[in-house]
């Protein structure tokens, strides 16, 4: 794999708004991850990188480290990501009522928000019962797969 294809590769990240792209050739594998900073990460045997297209930083870098646990202030919170890469919407239609506001109790199967991908409209729902604590995008804001939308306090 050549400079030239992974230049292809970034800038198919950049045209589809994906998260991660990976690619096997030959004898080599090559896997590229957008952060939620905006950097690239490449994992693989190709190493070097171009720089990346005007739509994407061309910045490379290693993947953040984890915390090892929650914070005290934290704790019993569970952050609700997205399945999928869309657009977030906080309501069902323009002049309907938010689903969500930071301190509203939720119950397990509520909706909270509404990821359109492909012109579907797909509801997102609560997995548990709690508090919204923080709601981390904003409304009509495109998100990744796996980014983190609201958190949400058990209770």
């Amino acid at each position: 794999m050549n400079i030239k294809e992974i230049k292809e590769l970034l800038e198919l990240m950049a045209e589809h708004h994906l998260g991660e792209i990976e690619i096997e050739k030959d004898d080599m594998k090559i896997k590229l991850r957008k952060l939620s900073n905006g950097r690239i990460a490449v994992d693989g045997a190709a190493q070097m990188i171009a720089p990346a297209p005007t739509a994407m930083p061309p910045q490379v870098s290693a993947p953040a480290p984890t915390p090892a646990g929650p914070s005290a202030a934290e704790e019993g919170v569970t952050i609700v990501r997205s399945p999928m890469v869309g657009t977030f919407y906080a309501a069902p239609a323009p002049d309907q009522p938010s689903y969500l506001s930071v301190g509203k109790m939720v119950q397990e199967g509520d909706v909270l928000c509404i990821i359109e991908a492909m012109k579907l409209m797909n509801e997102i729902k609560a997995e548990m019962s709690g508090t919204v604590v923080e709601i981390l995008v904003q409304n009509g804001q495109t998100v990744e797969y796996d980014q983190p939308i609201l958190k949400i306090k058990k209770g």
